[in-house]
């Protein structure tokens, strides 16, 4: 796991290390273990390492092969490694080091570019052939490593993170209408190519980018879970389906296993946690350390989940951690978290992860995390109104979006509002292709696909990462995905979301953890925003940069300030920290 960065010209001109060695610098949190830039005409590549595989200097980044007249850069961890270089072997080729960095190297020089459908794990990797002067950009199936683009003139720089790229230098970084529309009302995400700033973008996910050596570039997608039945899955039962995905996710555990460093769990509480857990017990991991993070309460609402993890804890006898966040404790660290999104994040989970994070990396540096499960199993509460639906599309956004277009025309200053309705035509579009049955596939796989890259996926990266620590989400195996799309949707949302999963479940965690509600990372402070927290984002809106920027209606921010808990959104976040976070990241970014 780690930090990439990289330039590419095609102007004949050198490629400026100088520019990539700032953005290699401004990764260093991703990659604290050690650092490299490598230039060579027009391109430059740099590398921020965290030791995970092969902790010896053999397999430093940026890794060149001469013989092959290759070089990378690489962000992720290839789980499938040491099989791949077993069959490679065969093949010929000879190594050098023993990590997975090498094996996508020498898979590419194998396979071609569609050595990536061969591939279990998470990743975004940069390919320089000096063979033909090309540039190979690859990001895994969910997105989740991340790859940001700056394009301009004839020079493309790519970095793990925005503000790298920042760093670099000369970016436009001018407000994008369409992404800030999506923002305001697909709850804060705004899906690839585009971020809030219109001179950055993100290569999507499961995409293979090649750049030839004269500029022009192909772009394709190389893998799709398909939400339709199978005939050959017709005589399969309730009973079936629970077993063949438990199987899948035993599978899904080991494979996240493979590390040269010991591997514990952000646990939760919830079932999605727990069954890592005790799926990791089953392999026989001993000494396995758990971490788990609760808030003081607000409005009555409690900050915490203990009870549920300290069960799970104590069921599988693990090293168990609990972190308590005072209020005052949070209040500090959240200019930090802010400062650790590579895009503006209303999610109130980032301040959650980014503290467990950080202590987390006192003790280890890999885990594996629950993200993906609600989006892949079906268990929010915005599917089951879908089941029976006859437009899916309206549907969707009445349970999902923040706000309408109208609505946003009340919110946002005149200047700033696109020219269309960018987010229900992006979800129109996505819903309406084929390759899904029913409504509710449908909605999955937007969630899977769009929004689980662009929220729960992105802040488990952004905020692990920042310090040093890298996480691992078993349910986004693209097996496990593949197969929970042919799974029909009633078996998804029975016993309140999830019913499939939780019939699985019984078989490895207690109960208790499987039939209660539904929970999370709670930050009630950050949902009723008083007394400080009122005080912080009301300065921040009405600070000069908020005031010059003229991003909302001031009558809209008077009545946000004067009650805040009367605006809260159809997803139960808060109107005023979602406006006051966009602005506070745009300020700590110096935008």
């Amino acid at each position: 796991m780690c930090g990439i960065a990289g330039e590419f010209r095609f102007d004949g001109q050198f490629a400026d290390a100088e520019a990539v060695a700032r953005m290699t610098e401004r990764l260093s949190p991703r990659g604290p273990d050690g650092s490299g830039v490598m230039a060579q005409g027009p391109v430059a590549l740099g590398h921020r390492r965290l030791k995970i595989i092969d902790l010896s200097e053999k397999a430093a980044q940026p890794m060149a092969d001469p013989a092959l007249e290759l070089s990378i850069v690489f962000n992720g961890c290839i789980y499938n490694y040491p099989e791949l270089r077993k069959e490679l072997e065969a093949k010929g080729y000879s190594f050098f080091s023993h990590g997975d960095t090498e094996v996508i190297l020498k898979a590419y020089h194998a396979w071609g570019a569609d050595c990536v459908k061969r591939f279990h794990g998470m990743f975004a990797f940069a390919i320089h052939d000096r063979r033909d002067g090309s540039v190979t950009l690859v990001r895994d199936r969910f997105g989740i490593k991340p790859l940001y683009l700056a394009e301009k003139g004839k020079r493309i720089r790519f970095a793990s993170t925005l503000q790298a790229l920042l760093a670099g230098g000369d970016v436009d970084t001018g407000i994008d209408r369409a992404a800030l529309a999506c923002f305001m009302s697909f709850h804060a995400v705004v899906p690839a190519p585009r971020t809030i700033l219109s001179g950055v973008r993100k290569l999507p996910p499961a995409t293979v980018r090649r750049i030839e050596a004269d500029g022009s570039s192909s772009e394709h997608r190389y893998w799709n879970a398909s939400y339709t039945r199978r005939e050959e899955d017709n005589g399969l039962s309730a009973d079936d389906w629970r077993d063949r995905v438990l199987e899948a996710l035993r599978l899904a555990v080991r494979r996240r296993m493979v590390s040269d460093v010991p591997v514990g769990v952000l646990l939760s509480g919830g079932v999605d946690s727990s069954l890592i857990v005790g799926l990791l017990a089953e392999e026989g991991q001993k000494d396995l350390m758990t971490f788990s993070i609760g808030f003081e309460e607000a409005n009555g609402e409690k900050g915490d989940e203990f009870v549920y993890s300290d069960l799970i804890a104590e069921r599988f006898g693990t090293d168990h951690h609990k972190i308590f966040v005072p209020s005052a404790d949070l209040m500090t660290s959240l200019p930090d978290t802010i400062a650790a999104q590579s895009e503006p994040m209303v999610s109130y989970d980032n301040i959650g992860f980014f503290l467990l994070s950080r202590e987390v990396s006192k003790h280890i540096k890999v885990v594996q995390s629950g993200q993906g499960a609600d989006e892949v199993f079906g268990g929010y509460h915005w599917y089951p109104p879908l089941a029976g639906s006859n437009d899916v599309v309206a549907d969707y956004a009445r349970v999902f979006f923040d706000r309408s277009r109208e609505t946003m025309g009340r919110h946002l200053s005149p200047e700033w509002m696109a020219d269309k309705d960018e987010a229900l035509d992006f979800v129109a579009a996505h819903l309406m292709q084929g390759g899904a049955e029913t409504p509710v596939d449908r909605a999955l796989r937007l969630d899977a696909e769009i929004m689980l890259v662009d929220d729960p996926v992105k802040r488990v990266d952004n905020m692990t990462m920042a310090w040093g620590l890298e996480a691992r989400v078993p349910f986004l195996d693209h097996e496990l995905v593949e197969l929970a799309a042919r799974i029909p949707p009633e078996l998804k949302l029975a016993q309140g979301g999830k019913g499939v999963l939780k019939e699985a479940a019984r078989k490895v965690v207690p109960h208790e953890v499987i039939d209660r509600k539904k929970g999370y990372f709670p930050v009630p402070q950050l949902k009723y925003i008083q007394g400080p927290y009122l005080d912080m984002v009301r300065d921040a809106l009405t600070s000069a940069p908020a005031r010059e920027r003229g991003l909302f209606q001031r009558d809209y921010l008077d009545s946000l300030f004067t009650d805040p808990t009367a605006h809260i959104t159809p997803l139960q976040g808060s109107e005023l920290w979602q406006v006051a976070l966009l602005e506070l990241w745009l300020q700590t970014n110096d935008i």
